[in-house]
């Protein structure tokens, strides 16, 4: 269901730009070409800005995950929970936990197992690593199902 609402909010945001500026340039110029193009770079805007907005969504997450796990010993579990500051997604929610270590003598990094708990318990894979302190998310794509086109 959310999934629906993100694609009612790209579609949304990307047709109230391109409106929004078609109506404004109307009021400069009367050549319709400029008023498309005027049209289209808002959208374009608008739309590569919700885009932004929600790969920040889904780091605060993938962050919130690796800072847990990046904890936990080889087996351990812990839960986790994100409430996220913009409200374009849902707050989440799930168990993490480390099922082998990876690395060298500089490079500390974790193979994980997670859940989202849902309507339905859902379980993925991902990698972290340690960046100085902080475990940071390691993995370039955890699920595309989970994520649509972006990561």
């Amino acid at each position: 269901m959310l999934a629906g609402c993100t694609s009612i909010l790209t579609e949304s945001t990307s047709a109230g730009a391109g409106v929004a500026a078609a109506g404004i340039s109307r009021a400069v110029t009367k050549d319709p070409a400029v008023v498309t193009g005027i049209g289209l770079a808002a959208q374009a805007a608008a739309r590569a800005g919700l885009q932004y907005t929600e790969r920040k969504v889904h780091q605060s997450e993938q962050d919130v995950i690796a800072s847990v796990a990046g904890a936990l010993p080889v087996g351990g579990v812990a839960k986790w929970r994100i409430v996220h500051d913009l409200p374009i997604e849902a707050n989440e929610h799930g168990e993490v936990t480390v099922s082998r270590t990876l690395g060298g003598a500089d490079i500390a990094c974790k193979e994980i197992v997670f859940s989202v708990d849902d309507k339905e318990r859902a379980f993925y894979m991902a990698t972290i690593c340690r960046d100085g302190t902080i475990w940071k998310w390691a993995t370039a794509e955890p699920a595309t199902e989970r994520w649509g086109a972006l990561q």
